[in-house]
């Protein structure tokens, strides 16, 4: 896998967006793309509205994936905020980490502060940070599902 998420300014800003308007619970949703690049951004519902929890809705998350494939896309990242906590993987993130060809974009929102977003490639257990390459190219992708 790479050792960078590549994505556009305006893609993150969309999803510390929507981070913040889920705020006090978490937010959480998809990157899709090519290789390493996030081009497209699908929110998720959480069903299970939680300021410590995330579960995408099925049913949602399985019709975003049909779309993903059906467009030549890949999920590059699936990305979820810890609205009291730092940005990086608990150990149920850890546990839950289903999709080891994706990164895990966790984006920290803890009170008064800047977000704070960092990637992590998760692996069998094992978390390794990846940088995050912010592009200022407009075709990387500004779109909003």
């Amino acid at each position: 896998m790479a050792d960078q998420l590549v994505i556009s300014r305006a893609l993150l800003e969309k999803v510390l967006a929507h981070c913040k308007a889920e705020y006090p619970d978490e937010a959480c949703g998809l990157l899709a793309g090519k290789a390493n690049r996030a081009e497209k951004l699908y929110t998720m519902t959480n069903v299970e509205p939680s300021s410590v929890s995330y579960m995408m809705d099925p049913g949602e998350q399985f019709k975003v994936m049909k779309e993903m494939r059906a467009n030549g896309d890949r999920m590059v990242a699936i990305y979820h905020s810890h609205p009291h906590s730092p940005a990086y993987p608990s150990p149920k993130d850890v546990s839950l980490a289903f999709y080891s060809d994706s990164f895990y974009l966790i984006v920290g929102l803890s009170k008064g502060e800047e977000p704070v977003t960092r990637a992590f490639e998760i692996v069998d257990g094992v978390v390794r940070e990846i940088r995050i390459e912010c592009s200022i190219d407009a075709s990387s992708g500004d779109g909003l599902e």
